[in-house]
């Protein structure tokens, strides 16, 4: 079979990539307007370099066209902290990826609890093995809803136990499989 893209609707579109391009990790962004603490799952996420150590996510729009509260405040703070979501956190991390007003953190609505790592910051997701603390880099230029926004990683915590003085990590990431969730291992290697 053939699927011409061009054949296809939106949401087809959506369908195939996202049940194909698999695993991909969730980046569970935090990021802070107004003391208001917004929490939301993406897995349109991926590294794009190292020299700079960039990553990039797709962020949408809400139905009434207006960006989501994660693309509004990176584009205002130019901040963001993406935490790697882990077994223990994946109901909240459901429930965070509900809409809400923009002035009700998912933090407060489903009792998710952050801890302040680094002042200029986002918080990170309490119990999280390891976060990213992101600058905003620049908007990637595509048509439609989506957009495509690079960050650029300034610091990065670990958890003790999951990293040794080699910088080997060893995390257990919940990754997006079409619909569906997986816990990724990572097999120790060292290079």
């Amino acid at each position: 079979m053939i699927i011409n893209y061009n054949d296809i609707t939106s949401t087809q579109k959506y369908k195939v990539m996202s049940q194909s391009i698999i695993p991909r990790p969730i980046a569970w962004i935090v990021t802070v307007d107004n003391n208001i603490i917004n929490v939301a799952p993406f897995s349109y996420f991926t590294p794009l370099s190292s020299n700079p150590p960039t990553v990039i996510v797709s962020i949408g729009h809400k139905d009434n066209n207006e960006p989501k509260d994660t693309l509004a405040n990176i584009r205002k703070t130019k901040k963001a902290t993406i935490c790697f979501v882990n077994e223990i956190h994946l109901e909240n991390m459901i429930l965070s990826a509900q809409p809400l007003a923009r002035d009700i953190s998912e933090t407060t609505k489903f009792n998710i609890p952050t801890k302040d790592i680094l002042d200029d910051y986002p918080p990170i997701i309490e119990g999280c093995d390891s976060a990213m603390f992101c600058n905003f880099h620049k908007e990637v230029e595509l048509e439609g809803k989506t957009i495509p926004i690079i960050l650029e990683i300034k610091s990065q915590y670990c958890n003790d136990n999951i990293c040794d003085n080699n910088f080997n990590i060893n995390l257990e990431n919940i990754s997006r499989i079409g619909k569906e969730f997986a816990i990724s291992k990572k097999v120790k290697n060292d290079i």
